[in-house]
């Protein structure tokens, strides 16, 4: 079985609240089995035999008919999460002020051009992750970049602990 993690768009914000204990329910009544959550901001591991696209889509589906609309689920295999920490570009940056953006699918090669960072915000592309390092926090920053909707956000410091939990699991 593959250990995945999820990471869930726009939860317990705005309105869309979700106890974490609800979203390991909602996980196990989709089969999936070892149902672990992390923080409250829509982080939860779990082991399935089916696809990564499948197992989005059936939480994402299952998570819009509790909200009346899908909030957005990335979901990453634990090797993944692994290559994430391992590749990310700043290393100098503090790791709460490095946000991993994931997004649904492979950034476009132009996903930066209309990037506006008056606080000398810079981003790099790696595949289905845009690294942003926020030299002043993300909470201050004015930072305008378009691609960045479709996805969710971790800092480095909930990304790493992702993967470590995630390879915790796979034993």
């Amino acid at each position: 079985m593959t250990v995945y993690i999820a990471l869930l768009r726009a939860v317990n914000v705005a309105g869309t609240a979700l106890q974490m204990t609800e979203l390991k329910s909602i996980c196990e009544n989709l089969g999936f089995t070892d149902v672990k959550t992390y923080i409250q901001s829509g982080n939860v591991l779990f082991r399935s035999d089916e696809t990564e696209a499948k197992v989005a889509e059936k939480l994402d589906e299952a998570l819009g008919k509790k909200f009346g609309k899908k909030p957005g689920v990335m979901v990453r295999s634990t090797r993944e999460m692994e290559a994430i920490v391992e590749n990310a570009p700043f290393p100098d940056a503090k790791p709460n002020f490095l946000l991993v953006h994931f997004l649904p699918e492979k950034a476009t090669k132009d996903a930066l051009d209309k990037m506006v960072g008056p606080d000398g915000e810079e981003a790099v592309i790696a595949g289905r992750e845009i690294y942003v390092h926020y030299p002043i926090g993300s909470g201050k920053s004015k930072l305008k970049l378009p691609a960045l909707k479709p996805g969710t956000s971790r800092n480095f410091n909930t990304v790493c602990k992702l993967a470590e939990m995630a390879r915790a699991m796979e034993g």
